[in-house]
């Protein structure tokens, strides 16, 4: 099992991960801020700058980590700073989170690949995962329980 941590906007959309073939399981949490002590508040205000994320557990052998890459940036918009549609703020930020140098130069790659196709638009950050905390119950698999998919 492989893991993908990824800001593309407001986490809510970790709904579109599960049905994708290879994915085995996702959680929504806060990433590359100052601290891991943070809260949805915190991270709403700005206080400790971290994004709002998606991790994503994957099986390496029905899904590879650039097709998952590939896949991430097909779902938000990589071109806008700081916001995914109404979405206004650096925790909507796009960054793709690695944990060792083989996911750092496949993200680079696939960003590459992708800035481009986009003629050379794309905001998206990499960095190494930096004080990931899981976020609150209430916004683990959230559309899932309010129905709206």
């Amino acid at each position: 099992m492989k893991t993908l941590v990824c800001g593309i906007g407001c986490f809510w959309i970790e709904n579109r991960f599960k049905n994708l073939d290879g994915v085995i399981s996702t959680e929504v949490g806060y990433c590359g801020g100052k601290t891991s002590e943070t809260n949805y508040e915190k991270v709403c205000s700005g206080v400790c700058d971290s994004a709002e994320v998606v991790k994503i557990n994957f099986d390496e052998k029905k899904l590879s980590y650039e097709d998952l890459l590939r896949f991430v940036f097909s779902i938000h918009d990589p071109t806008t700073l700081n916001r995914q549609g109404v979405d206004i703020g650096r925790q909507y930020r796009s960054e793709i989170f690695y944990s060792d140098d083989e996911q750092r130069k496949s993200a680079e790659k696939i960003r590459d690949e992708i800035n481009k196709k986009l003629n050379g638009k794309v905001v998206t950050k990499i960095s190494k995962v930096s004080n990931y905390k899981k976020a609150e119950k209430i916004h683990q698999k959230y559309y899932d329980k309010k129905a709206y998919i």
